[in-house]
C-alpha cells in the first residue's frame, strides 16, 4: 500500500467459501471473450493495485459475525487509499466488499457522525491479525518481513470504513440485502477463539501471526479518536 509494495497474492489449499455463487459454469464461448477483453483492454484502475492484505472484518450491528477478506488496495494520494475486497486470493474469487482508508489528518475532518463509521486498525496491526500474504517462496522471508512491517508502521495510523456487499457467512449464492457497514476487532476478547480461527487462516498463507506480533512491537500505538470503533462502544452483539 505503500510506493514500495508490490501486487501480490498467496496460494490456497481451501478457498473459504469461493465457488458457492449462484449461476452455471462458464462456457468456453465466455471465456474466449473475456481473454480477446482482457488483450484489448486497458484496464489502468485496477493495474494501480499495489497491495494485497489479509484480515477479519465484524459486522457492525451485529458484532458475533465476522468473515475473512482480502483487500487488494490502491493509493489515491498521500491521505486516501482504496480497497476491493474478495473472499480469496483466487482467480475466481467473490467480490463481497469495499474498504477505504484515511490518515489521522482527514478523519479528525470529518463530522461527529461520519467518524462513527470508520475504524482503527491498532489492534490489528499490533496482534499479527492484518497480513500482507508473501508473493512466492522464491521472496527471502527476512526481506518479506522488513517490507511488511514498514507497511504496518503506516497502516496502524490510518482509519478505515467498509461496506460488505456479499453476506457469505450466512451462505448466499449471490449478493442479498443492503450493504453492511463492517468494523475491525480492538481487542482479543472480542474474537471467539481468535487464536485456532487465525492460525487456520495463517497455515492457509504460511504466515504466524505471533511471529508477526513480536516483529511489530516496536510500532508506537497511536491515540485512537474517542468516535472511532463505535460498534463497539455500543455494546452490539
Amino acid at each position: 500500500m505503500s510506493a514500495h509494495c508490490s501486487t501480490t497474492g498467496g496460494g490456497l489449499d481451501k478457498l473459504p467459501e469461493t465457488n458457492k455463487a449462484a449461476g452455471e459454469p462458464r462456457t468456453v464461448e465466455s471465456k474466449v471473450l473475456e481473454a480477446g477483453a482482457g488483450m484489448t483492454q486497458d484496464i489502468r484502475p485496477v493495474k494501480s493495485i499495489c497491495a494485497h492484505l489479509n484480515a477479519f472484518h465484524v459486522y457492525a450491528n451485529d458484532t458475533g459475525r465476522f468473515v475473512e477478506a482480502n483487500h487488494y488496495c490502491a493509493h489515491l494520494n498521500e491521505d486516501v487509499r482504496q480497497c476491493i475486497l474478495y473472499d480469496s486470493p483466487e482467480p475466481n474469487a467473490r467480490l463481497i466488499g469495499i474498504e477505504y482508508m484515511i490518515t489521522p489528518k482527514l478523519y479528525n475532518e470529518l463530522a461527529a457522525e461520519e467518524r462513527r463509521l470508520w475504524h482503527s486498525h491498532v489492534f490489528e496491526v499490533k496482534s499479527g491479525m492484518l497480513i500482507m500474504p508473501q508473493p512466492n517462496p522464491l521472496v527471502p522471508s527476512a526481506a518479506w518481513e522488513a517490507a511488511e512491517t514498514k507497511e504496518m508502521e503506516q497502516v496502524v495510523e490510518l482509519y478505515g470504513k467498509v461496506f460488505h456487499l456479499w453476506q457469505t457467512d450466512l451462505g448466499h449464492k449471490v449478493p442479498l440485502g443492503e450493504p453492511q457497514l463492517m468494523t475491525s476487532f480492538t481487542q482479543a476478547e472480542q474474537m471467539a477463539h481468535m487464536e485456532a480461527v487465525i492460525g487456520e487462516r495463517d497455515q492457509r498463507f504460511g504466515a504466524d501471526f505471533k511471529r508477526k506480533r513480536e516483529l511489530r512491537a516496536h510500532i508506537e500505538e497511536p491515540q485512537i479518536h474517542p468516535d472511532a470503533d463505535a460498534a463497539w462502544m455500543q455494546g452490539s452483539s
